[in-house]
């Protein structure tokens, strides 16, 4: 989740048991323009960084811009009929999204769409 949180632009980050002295520092270090991650949370940063070194990606991460917006309608709720309306496209290019979304994501039925992350 933090993860998400530094994509979107987050400049600090800290677990919820955090104490009043780091909370003091990451305050400090945001201030001056840094970015903060509670020590626990690093350890997942540099583990991301090293697994796209390596070349490894997630499955969202290998989603095009257009599968995502129709993952996200999908999660949503919305029928192929206004999925399609809301995209400008057909709805036999949805199912075809959709069918390309639970080949990358491996899942099975549509309702696994709607819980994927």
């Amino acid at each position: 989740m933090f993860l998400r949180a530094l994509r979107a632009g987050a400049k600090g980050y800290l677990l919820k048991g955090a104490r009043i002295s780091e909370l003091e520092l990451a305050v400090t270090a945001v201030a001056r323009g840094e970015t903060y991650l509670s020590p626990a949370a690093s350890v997942h940063v540099v583990d991301d960084v090293v697994r796209r070194a390596n070349g490894e990606t997630t499955p969202l991460e290998r989603l095009t811009a257009r599968q995502r917006q129709v993952l996200q309608l999908i999660a949503e709720g919305r029928t192929r009929k206004q999925i399609a309306q809301a995209l400008k496209i057909s709805a036999k290019t949805v199912d075809t999204f959709r069918a390309q979304l639970m080949e990358v994501l491996d899942i099975h039925d549509v309702a696994g769409l709607v819980r994927s992350p």
